[in-house]
């Protein structure tokens, strides 16, 4: 039987339980409009992936401290802010199936939440002097935008190379999973070495994660999200550029006409569907997604065996072989 959450949580469940209580009072606000906000933020949380890297990579590490709560309380509220910021941004009326806060609230009153979530942020960290959690985090959001920046000046011109798609996934996704592991390490006082190691560990592991979300766009359309978004968004990911690099010139021009002109019509979304799955775009995106989860296992080899690193390596799985 497949491993669920719940199974990987088991070693940290009562420091999650925890976390979320601290959470919670964390989000409370003298506004009541705030306040009806954040309690909806906190009831739409999903599978909190985010804070069990970080404990369990603390716990790997020599053991939760305070800090450690307040690594992952900033991480939630950071990262809560920058998807608010980001349904405004893409006039997104969803989000994980429910509305999104512009949607029930409007735009300016989204941005200002987001504002808020950045600043509540700030303060926990300043005033308890976390200054290197601060840090690991900071440089995690400022990644996230320049990704994203990246990926909107390449995506006008439909020019991406497989080096600059890596570039772009690292910085808009996996920074902020080796942000989640390089804070759980530093909150226990792990040595320099280990944060960094643990960094790269999360960082290899958002690398599989991203590339698993772009094979969805060809899969079937049970997953979490619609099949072919990716292309109508005109977004290049691993196994459209692979396909497109096996291509004759003519028929390249002609993928990238449809992707630019056509990706309203369901028939040419097909089409492009087709010809990825055609030049062994997916075998190739599998390949690839497979040696960055291989060497994020290896890297936790470094470390004794515990059921703290048995769940980092289940969690690690459980990211490639997820279905939505």
């Amino acid at each position: 039987m497949p491993l669920t959450i719940a199974d990987i949580q088991a070693p940290i469940t009562e420091e999650i339980v925890v976390f979320e209580r601290k959470f919670k009072d964390l989000m409370k606000s003298r506004v009541m409009l705030l306040d009806q906000i954040m309690g909806y933020i906190v009831k739409r949380k999903g599978k909190q992936l985010r804070p069990m890297f970080v404990f369990l990579v603390a716990q790997m590490n020599g053991g939760v401290t305070e800090a450690t709560y307040r690594g992952a309380a900033l991480i939630e509220l950071l990262h809560t802010a920058t998807l608010v910021h980001d349904d405004v941004v893409d006039d997104s009326n969803y989000r994980r199936g429910f509305f999104s806060v512009n949607a029930l609230w409007k735009n300016k009153i989204a941005v200002l939440v987001g504002d808020y979530l950045l600043s509540r942020g700030l303060l926990l960290s300043i005033d308890h002097g976390d200054f290197n959690l601060l840090r690991l985090v900071s440089n995690a959001v400022r990644e996230m935008s320049e990704g994203e920046l990246l990926q909107m000046e390449k995506a006008r011109r439909l020019d991406i190379s497989e080096d600059v798609y890596y570039e772009v996934i690292r910085q808009k996704t996996a920074s902020l999973i080796a942000s989640c592991c390089a804070v759980g390490a530093e909150s226990a006082n792990a040595s320099p070495e280990q944060v960094a190691q643990m960094r790269r560990f999360g960082e290899l592991a958002g690398m599989a994660f991203q590339i698993k979300d772009d094979l969805f766009d060809y899969g079937t359309a049970e997953v979490g999200k619609p099949l072919g978004i990716d292309i109508k968004e005109k977004k290049m990911t691993l196994p459209l550029i692979y396909a497109l690099q096996q291509a004759s010139w003519l028929e390249k021009q002609q993928i990238i006409f449809m992707i630019r002109n056509q990706s309203n019509k369901p028939k040419k979304v097909a089409e492009v569907i087709d010809f990825v799955k055609r030049k062994g775009g997916m075998e190739y995106a599998t390949t690839r997604m497979n040696g960055f989860y291989q060497e994020a296992k290896d890297l936790l080899g470094l470390w004794p065996e515990s059921q703290y690193r048995k769940s980092l390596e289940d969690l690690l799985a459980f990211t490639i072989a997820r279905t939505k």
